[in-house]
């Protein structure tokens, strides 16, 4: 059984980050299985089962600039608990350089995703309501997107630099939604990796090789 708190090592880690890239590579560490605990996260405890095949995109994201938070595939079929469960793949993440929060939004608005900003800036007057990412037999279960409270954010991040908290708590926080339940809505992962480089085939078929081709001599 994990002991129910960070390792003095992982806390150390976590306090050490100084900008949002050294965020974003000590969250793909997590993601990887490098690094045991991650802040905001039951400790000692690593992705959940199903986003194992959303690892590589992930820690892509996070090392690119763009921290994810939370994330789920397209699913659709019988729970455990013998009910209809429908998902839509989603992304929740933070940006906080402005370049980079264009290029993510453009490219999934060109791709027909679903774009939910809440911008935590000091000035910033962007706050959209959540969608509906998972039901059960019909009924809506939980949600991506919608404002999060100071008292949230507190808990999303805790014991990190006072400065970086201070980027990340008044950052951008971006959800992307796939429109459609199911696995069709993994190409919502296809289209992020694109974004990355992670993937350079064609973007129609989501799990052919991400390696570059070789040069010919």
């Amino acid at each position: 059984m994990p002991l129910p708190w960070m390792s003095r090592a992982d806390r150390r880690l976590w306090k050490s980050a100084r900008t949002v890239l050294d965020l974003g590579e000590l969250m793909a560490r997590w993601l990887e299985g490098t690094i045991a605990s991650r802040p905001g996260y039951q400790p000692r405890f690593g992705p959940d089962e199903e986003t194992a095949h959303l690892v590589p995109t992930l820690a892509a994201l996070c090392r690119a600039g763009y921290v994810t938070t939370c994330s789920q595939p397209g699913f659709a079929g019988t729970g455990a608990d013998g009910l209809w469960w429908e998902q839509r793949a989603a992304v929740e993440l933070v940006v906080t350089d402005a370049a980079l929060f264009h290029r993510l939004v453009d490219a999934a608005h060109a791709a027909g995703l679903t774009v939910r900003i809440n911008d935590h800036r000091r000035d910033g007057v962007v706050q959209e309501q959540p969608v509906v990412v998972t039901t059960r037999d019909g009924e809506p279960v939980t949600a991506f997107g919608g404002r999060i409270g100071r008292a949230d954010m507190a808990i999303q991040w805790p014991g990190l630099d006072r400065s970086l908290y201070d980027q990340v708590a008044h950052g951008t926080y971006v959800s992307i939604v796939a429109p459609e339940y199911g696995t069709a809505g993994e190409r919502l992962w296809v289209v992020l990796d694109h974004l990355t480089g992670l993937r350079r085939e064609d973007p129609a078929n989501p799990w052919t090789t991400t390696a570059p081709p070789l040069k010919e001599i």
